[in-house]
């Protein structure tokens, strides 16, 4: 298998360039794609560096230098030695700067900021981990978004994923004769979103999941009859709220957050 070495280089974190590879390369099967990163890199001298080793591993470079000396250094560079690279940043800030008419202030890290909106992004992360599965139902009152799912259902992960975009998320695991909490039925059914997925493939993710555990995969836990009553279980349950019901069965983390926030009216999560 071809072997690609991907540079991501930049004077904050490097997120926004790592993730933009990422991306790309999805769309590219059938390579080892192995990726190195090098943040906070604000000086020629440091630069330099990494640059030469990325001429010696035959790298190709995604950067975001919001320092436009750097920028330029790393474009030139790659441009003299025929190294590929792609600058994520710049072609941006330049965009901005022609509709403004306003040069960018050029702040490695502005993004990433200890501001207002960090802080509430920490509490949410917090609230989700406080709230996960059912513990306290007085969390469902307090939340932007209820979840509410078999076993399964990526409650969990999609709990936290929102909590990343500043969003309170309370779930609940739905078990057929347990108790709802009484909570429940307080909440704007707008709020609340039934995560449910299809029998076959929940059926495998449990199989994998007691294998994981080290335990016997064929359990009543992965018993296609006794999925496919909790999965009935749960629709009557969402039927009752009146709740927005999303199929996971073939969607990504991203894909589910992206149909929950844009009901909410609150944009895509990305």
């Amino acid at each position: 298998m071809t072997v690609i070495k991907v540079f991501v280089l930049s004077d904050s974190i490097g997120e926004t360039a790592h993730n933009v590879a990422l991306a790309a390369a999805a769309q590219f099967s059938g390579y080892d794609i192995r990726y190195q990163r090098f943040p906070f890199v604000r000086t020629e001298s440091l630069l330099q560096t990494v640059l030469d080793q990325a001429i010696k591993e035959k790298a190709i470079i995604f950067h975001t230098f919001v320092d436009r000396q750097l920028s330029q250094l790393v474009n030139h560079f790659c441009d003299v030695h025929q190294l590929p690279y792609y600058d994520v940043i710049t072609p941006a800030l330049d965009t901005f700067s022609e509709v403004t008419h306003v040069q960018p202030t050029n702040r490695p890290g502005t993004v990433h900021a200890l501001n207002n909106n960090y802080f509430d992004r920490i509490n949410a992360i917090e609230f989700a981990v406080t709230y996960d599965d059912g513990k306290n139902p007085t969390g469902f009152l307090e939340a932007d978004v209820v979840l509410l799912g078999v076993s399964r259902t990526s409650k969990t992960p999609l709990s936290l994923y929102l909590a990343n975009r500043n969003l309170k998320v309370a779930n609940l695991p739905l078990v057929p004769k347990a108790q709802i909490p009484d909570e429940i039925w307080q909440v704007d059914p707008k709020k609340i979103f039934g995560l449910t997925n299809d029998p076959e493939k929940l059926n495998t993710i449990r199989r994998q999941r007691m294998v994981q555990y080290g335990l016997n995969p064929d359990t009543m836990y992965s018993n296609t009859d006794k999925i496919k009553d909790e999965l009935a279980y749960a629709d009557d349950i969402f039927k009752k709220i009146g709740c927005l019901v999303i199929n996971v069965a073939n969607k990504s983390i991203e894909e589910t957050a992206t149909l929950i926030t844009e009901s909410l009216n609150i944009g895509n999560p990305e």
